[in-house]
């Protein structure tokens, strides 16, 4: 990969371009991480109010009954952002555990490794989260633990 800068100094703000001959797993990958370095906060809405959260205080992000929440540790604020966007925005810090539900890396205090091949995270707010097996080698990546890491 070749990478090339130039300053401008008639540009307003900084711009990215990207040129591939096609697109594949290592661009998505550079577009997420560009995407996810230039977000801090998130809005969420509580009763009549919009809330500013740091994304580092958000423990989860899932769906339910068509809504999406962020999970703090204080309380619940819903979203009117997708379950899909957030994760493409937040993939830096965020992983899907499963169908419904994103957690924050950070804010992973153990996996808990069930008899029967079930998955349980323990968040350091002492809240529990199921993990599917079809997400669970994605999160293993993420955290760079076992043997694909």
């Amino acid at each position: 990969m070749k990478i090339h800068l130039t300053i401008n100094h008639e540009l307003e703000e900084t711009e990215v371009h990207i040129h591939a001959k096609e697109y594949n797993e290592q661009i998505e990958r550079l577009m997420k991480q560009l995407q996810a370095s230039q977000t801090t906060m998130l809005d969420g809405y509580f009763q009549q109010e919009i809330h500013l959260l740091k994304i580092s205080e958000i423990y989860s992000i899932y769906a339910e009954d068509a809504k999406v929440f962020l999970q703090t540790d204080e309380q619940e604020f819903e979203s009117k952002r997708k379950l899909y966007e957030l994760e493409a925005q937040l993939a830096k810090d965020f992983v899907r555990v499963s169908k419904s539900t994103l957690v924050n890396i950070q804010k992973i205090s153990s996996i808990q490794m069930g008899k029967i091949g079930t998955t349980q995270l323990l968040l350091e707010n002492d809240v529990a989260i199921h993990v599917s097996r079809k997400y669970l080698k994605e999160l293993k990546r993420h955290l760079g633990i076992g043997r694909d890491s």
